[in-house]
């Protein structure tokens, strides 16, 4: 006797083609007015009414099981492997990490723009580079706000400028004040641990220029490696952190 299950005959619903309204008969019957048109209607035929399968069953038997690529088995052995462990996926990635309170966050920043005329405010950090914004105090219309920055302690150093944003009254009510936003580029290569990159933020205006660079320290940031923990909810979009 064969292990075979047995074969159970399909009942196959055949469909029907809706027939055309009225209204739209009455549309494709008009005849063309141009002297010598022969139009005729238009009609469409579907499988079913000329007494064809509109769908094809096809039944395995043993030994016929369907080949399942490599890619997919590959696949569902790592989410079991996933499903019976405890524990989150753990990466680890390289990014720069500043060595400083962001200035916008300390309780002196209002007196550091107040005697600097220019104060770093915040930064933040992404796979392409650094960007921050800065403000400056608006001594006069025109002015010019750049940051200086180093990859070799100061060996050599880039210089971008920064661009005006936005204007903002001072806490203290009687000046005002602008904000510059900046970007300074990092190439990949550089983001090795322990690779610093330092920076400085310069304010030229009415002949003067002005300073921040965190009471003489510079504003550093230092590479290092940062965890990210994938919770086993996600473990269907693993394949997008490589």
């Amino acid at each position: 006797s064969s292990c075979d299950p047995v074969l159970r005959p399909i009942i196959r619903c055949r469909a029907r083609s809706l027939p055309t309204s009225p209204e739209r008969r009455k549309r494709a019957a008009v005849q063309c007015q141009v002297p010598g048109c022969q139009s005729r209607m238009n009609r469409v035929r579907f499988a079913d009414a000329l007494g064809l399968e509109l769908t094809k069953v096809k039944v395995f038997q043993t030994g016929e099981d369907p080949s399942i690529p490599l890619h997919v088995l590959s696949r569902l052995s790592i989410n079991s492997d996933l499903w019976y462990s405890s524990l989150d996926l753990e990466f680890t990635m390289q990014c720069l990490v500043p060595d400083f309170q962001q200035p916008a966050d300390c309780m002196d920043f209002s007196s550091r723009l107040q005697e600097q005329q220019v104060c770093l405010e915040r930064v933040t950090c992404s796979d392409l580079g650094l960007s921050g914004t800065i403000q400056v105090r608006n001594v006069a219309f025109e002015k010019q706000v750049s940051v200086r920055y180093t990859f070799n302690q100061w060996k050599s150093l880039h210089e971008v400028c920064a661009h005006w944003h936005s204007s903002i009254p001072e806490k203290t009510g009687q000046d005002q004040v602008d904000i510059f936003t900046f970007f300074l580029p990092v190439p990949p290569f550089l983001l090795q641990l322990c690779s610093v990159v330092q920076f400085a933020a310069r304010y030229r205006v009415n002949g003067r220029e002005y300073w921040d660079n965190n009471r003489g320290k510079n504003y550093s940031l230092t590479c290092r490696t940062h965890p990210l923990k994938m919770p086993r909810e996600c473990e269907e979009s693993w394949i997008h952190f490589i």
